[in-house]
């Protein structure tokens, strides 16, 4: 399947998904997981009209952005991995959004790094809904706290939450981790005055079940570039 094929496979997805929620299918946005395939193959899904990427590793992302951004300078890039203190700067700079606040040492950071010139960082707080030791993320006791901390730094704007759930065997369970992550958008919202649109979840495997609990951004790799090399994590 071409990556032409495989865009319109995921958008209808989707759509479907969505009008089974009864939710407009413009509510949730494809981001496009590119970590670890080349500037090319994101040139070619931006040609068929893909907004949105998502990169994992820093540096790899840096050289993509440096060499797309001329021809493509509207691309949303999206930092959506573990992140460390020596690696702030460059993500201020150079992203538009980060998925993966979980320390408010990181976020001040950001914050502090963000040029002024620049639009405010847009992220989201990652929180480790099934409490696995090997995610990353704050658990969903002292997400609200997070929240409301991040939320009060001047060069950022919090949208919301993100998380990567363990699998589940079908969408009946899927929707379950999910459904604790909107509950928990919603009350941290409510409890701090904060207004959060964004839910980023979902992924090859669950982005159906994403959609029916909510999701706004549905973080998709393996689906339209195909599988990567490295053994072992989850593909998005």
């Amino acid at each position: 399947m071409s990556l032409q094929q495989s865009l319109a496979a995921v958008r209808q997805r989707i759509e479907q998904a969505a009008k089974m929620a009864g939710r407009e299918p413009r509510s949730v946005t494809l981001l496009a997981v590119s970590k670890t395939f080349p500037a090319s193959d994101v040139a070619q899904a931006a040609a068929f009209g893909q907004n949105d990427f998502g990169e994992n590793y820093v540096q790899e992302a840096l050289d993509k952005i440096a060499a797309l951004r001329p021809a493509w300078p509207a691309l949303q890039w999206h930092f959506i991995g573990p992140l460390q203190s020596n690696k702030t700067r460059d993500v201020a700079l150079h992203f538009d959004w980060v998925h993966s606040i979980e320390r408010l040492k990181i976020a001040q950071r950001l914050s502090d790094q963000r040029p002024p010139e620049l639009p405010p960082l847009q992220v989201c707080i990652q929180v480790n809904v099934d409490g696995e030791a090997s995610k990353s993320g704050v658990s969903p006791d002292e997400a609200g706290a997070l929240a409301a901390a991040v939320a009060a730094l001047p060069r950022l704007r919090l949208r919301g939450l993100m998380c990567i759930p363990a699998p589940r065997a079908d969408v009946a369970a899927q929707r379950e981790p999910f459904a604790r992550l909107r509950t928990l958008r919603d009350a941290i919202a409510a409890e701090h005055r904060l207004t959060l649109d964004t839910l980023s979840m979902g992924m090859s495997a669950d982005l159906e079940a994403a959609v029916q609990e909510g999701a706004t951004i549905v973080r998709v790799g393996t689906a339209l570039f195909g599988r990567r090399a490295a053994a072992g994590a989850v593909q998005p």
